[in-house]
């Protein structure tokens, strides 16, 4: 009879809250191109937490923000009322400014792993929250799990104790930050929502401010390798991103970059660690280490560290130069319970048992390259998952030796596929033939950083 009235009491205690706020309403005001209010926009999420508003009056109401947008008050509304749906870490007692980055995700960006330890070794605080691999592109945890031991799982006081040893900290969004992310998120992949401005602006944004940072720099995708393939949407993106933080209180900048081709020369876990490696030791393909030092000067200029890009770069460079970076990369690996030995040998991180030759068909000068097509063969051979819980092969992926402009003759190897079976490499070098276009011209790919939004400071 107890456990009765207790049903019937909180049966009514829901009544009573979807009596005050009419959930039918508030989707037919958002669908006809009114701002849902902050109290509104809460009442649905906690709804949706605690199971009292059912997903598929969410989903109508995403359904609705995707069609109609929103302002960008209205997405910083939003965007505070997820960060603070679980923890927000405070890191007030940490010296100086707290600096993190964000991608929105490509194929071969590997920009965290050395970004990181190298704005770290010049004084700034890096609490870094990072993801995995989903759909053609890969995830920094992923790529960092190929190191022998090491952890991205931590707890809020493993993080910190981290970033205090090392200066910075690369861990995972854990279930209790932000967690109506994750359930929105979840959401979104499931009814068609995900290319809304306004709800990836929220998604990112409330993780990384849920996890204390005062500031962050933004590197945002264009091309075919990126989510944001028009280049309009992706400055658009960048501007919300920019606008958002500013209204939240925190500093933003936002370069928008080319993903036209793979970043780098390495597809796949292992492989991007040993690249990283490369970048820190003063070695690296000379786009992957352009972008870890453009990111890393507006890091040191969010920071207040040093406000003149150019010096920045200079700056980086030499702590590069000086193996400065590369140690501290040692030490945070062993902070996290991976092995050091293997990334000062790389040799010792996860190989592949079968390495095959991608060849050119045809003589020409490479055109194109259907930079997602390149993502997905390196997920067949199992670099990556194609939905949440897959398990990933840290040794298997791809190797690209030819940038756009080159010019191939018939038979050069433009591609290595590191694979785990010969029919293995066999369907991911079928999938590479396909997503390459030869031509007779020469021609010049965009440049790397196409633009750079102005900061956001509140």
């Amino acid at each position: 009879r107890r456990e009765r009235l207790h049903r019937d009491r909180a049966g009514k205690r829901r009544a009573g809250r979807r009596r005050l706020m009419n959930i039918p309403e508030i989707i037919v005001r958002k669908r006809e191109g009114h701002p849902t209010t902050p109290q509104e926009m809460e009442a649905l999420l906690r709804g949706l937490l605690s199971g009292d508003i059912p997903e598929y009056q969410i989903s109508a109401w995403l359904m609705a923000v995707l069609f109609r947008g929103m302002e960008a008050d209205e997405t910083a509304a939003l965007t505070r009322i997820m960060m603070e749906s679980g923890e927000v870490l405070d890191l007030s007692d940490r010296p100086g400014v707290q600096v993190d980055k964000h991608s929105t995700g490509g194929v071969g960006d590997k920009i965290s792993i050395p970004l990181a330890p190298l704005v770290a070794s010049a004084g700034v605080s890096v609490p870094m929250i990072s993801g995995r691999g989903l759909g053609h592109t890969g995830g920094t945890l992923d790529k960092l799990e190929s190191i022998p031991g090491l952890r991205t799982d931590l707890s809020p006081a493993e993080f910190r104790s981290v970033l205090g040893k090392t200066g910075f900290c690369i861990a995972s969004a854990g279930e209790n930050l932000a967690p109506a992310d994750a359930r929105l998120y979840a959401l979104r992949d499931v009814t068609g929502t995900v290319p809304s401005i306004p709800l990836i602006t929220a998604s990112i944004l409330s993780k990384k401010y849920a996890a204390g940072v005062d500031a962050l720099v933004l590197d945002v995708k264009t091309g075919s390798g990126a989510f944001m393939r028009d280049l309009e949407d992706a400055r658009e993106l960048a501007r919300v991103l920019v606008a958002v933080s500013e209204r939240m209180g925190k500093r933003a900048v936002a370069l928008v970059t080319s993903m036209d081709q793979p970043l780098g020369c390495a597809v796949g876990n292992a492989l991007e660690i040993a690249e990283s490696v490369e970048v820190l030791t003063g070695g690296g393909p000379e786009d992957v280490v352009e972008l870890t030092l453009a990111l890393g000067a507006e890091m040191l200029a969010v920071a207040g560290v040093e406000e003149d890009r150019a010096v920045g770069r200079d700056l980086l460079a030499e702590r590069i130069a000086s193996g400065a970076a590369m140690e501290r990369f040692e030490d945070w690996v062993a902070a996290q319970g991976g092995d050091p030995a293997a990334v000062t040998d790389p040799g010792k991180l996860p190989r592949a048992p079968v390495c095959v030759a991608a060849t050119a068909p045809e003589a020409g000068v490479l055109a194109a390259i259907d930079t997602a097509e390149v993502g997905l063969a390196a997920n067949g051979l199992g670099a990556g998952r194609a939905k949440v819980g897959d398990a990933v092969d840290p040794a298997v992926g791809i190797v690209f030796h030819a940038r756009l402009g080159d010019v191939l003759e018939e038979g050069d190897p433009f591609a290595e596929v590191h694979a785990r079976t010969a029919d293995d490499a066999a369907a991911a070098t079928a999938r590479l033939l396909r997503a390459v276009r030869l031509c007779e011209e020469p021609m010049e790919a965009r440049p790397l950083v196409i633009d750079r939004g102005a900061p956001g400071v509140a």
